[in-house]
């Protein structure tokens, strides 16, 4: 039987308008797809519901089309698939692997500076957060009952000790691009330095880790292409991949646009949306030599 055909997403979330940094992450999945003789999918991230409206992702067709990306098939909206969220959470908590955290982000602050003043340095994610202390994870089933039944919010988070031990000592990703360390090849992962990892709330069945996997798999994603704040996050991605015996994607890392400063382009810097430049007279080709060249903005 035969490689699968590749298939590739872009997958933005419609909570503003594109800017560079999108569109050239989404070139570069719509060149590797056309290299490849591939799909290309689109997805909306719109699990935030407040945050996420329609009128957003209209913009965003808009701007792609402008600049002349196409995908195949229909749109994929995260909002209209929360059961499949549910559905994998529920096996995770079948599983044992996942359990209810009721701290809030005051209470881990106050629990981190507590550490801190008595000389103990907090253990901290990739990204710099603080990891979830886990205090419920011991506690007596009547106790979760009850914390449950008192209608507090909580959220759904995986027990990433037994989470690895489930998963096997072997958790690894093909990188067929270049992490921010110039990492390539096969990558050993290492979920255990995200901690109890958010994988739902209690009146939200998903989080984007939960929801990027299962995405992927029911949309037949073979080749990921993200850029470099993501790499990462792969760990935890590879490690629900196991746990939910989903098929493993190959990745594709790149670096992110940058402005004057150094810093990531953001929604919020208007003068990069895509919309901007073209209401000031910048031509689809020059956008598009604008993000080829990766120059800073």
């Amino acid at each position: 039987m035969g490689e699968r055909r590749r298939t590739l997403r872009f997958a933005p979330s419609p909570n503003g308008r594109l800017h560079l940094g999108h569109a050239y992450s989404a070139l570069r999945n719509l060149d590797l797809a056309k290299q490849s003789d591939g799909d290309l999918l689109l997805r909306m991230e719109d699990i935030d519901t407040a945050r996420c409206t329609p009128q957003h992702e209209a913009g965003i067709i808009e701007d792609l089309g402008w600049l002349g990306i196409n995908w195949q098939g229909t749109v994929r909206r995260q909002s209209e698939h929360f059961d499949d969220y549910a559905e994998a959470l529920e096996r995770l908590r079948a599983l044992d692997l996942v359990y209810p955290a009721f701290l809030t982000r005051a209470q881990i602050r106050q629990a981190v500076a507590e550490a801190e003043q008595g000389g103990s340095a907090w253990p901290r994610d990739p990204d710099g957060a603080p990891l979830y202390p886990g205090n419920e994870r011991t506690f007596p089933d009547d106790r979760i009952a009850e914390l449950i039944a008192s209608d507090r919010p909580f959220a759904w988070r995986l027990d990433i000790e037994k989470a690895c031990a489930r998963a096997g000592a072997d958790i690894v990703w093909t990188e067929e691009g270049r992490g921010p360390a110039g990492q390539t090849g096969t990558i050993a992962a290492d979920p255990a330095a995200w901690g109890d990892v958010i994988l739902a709330r209690k009146d939200t069945p998903t989080s984007y880790h939960l929801s990027v996997v299962v995405d992927d798999a029911l949309q037949g994603i073979t080749d990921i292409v993200r850029g470099h704040d993501l790499f990462h996050a792969t760990s935890v991605h590879r490690l629900l991949q196991i746990l939910l015996d989903l098929p493993e994607p190959r990745y594709r890392h790149h670096a992110l646009l940058v402005d004057r400063d150094g810093r990531k382009l953001s929604k919020s810097d208007g003068d990069t949306a895509i919309a901007a430049l073209r209401e000031s007279g910048a031509s689809a080709h020059e956008v598009i030599r604008m993000c080829e060249t990766g120059a800073r903005i």
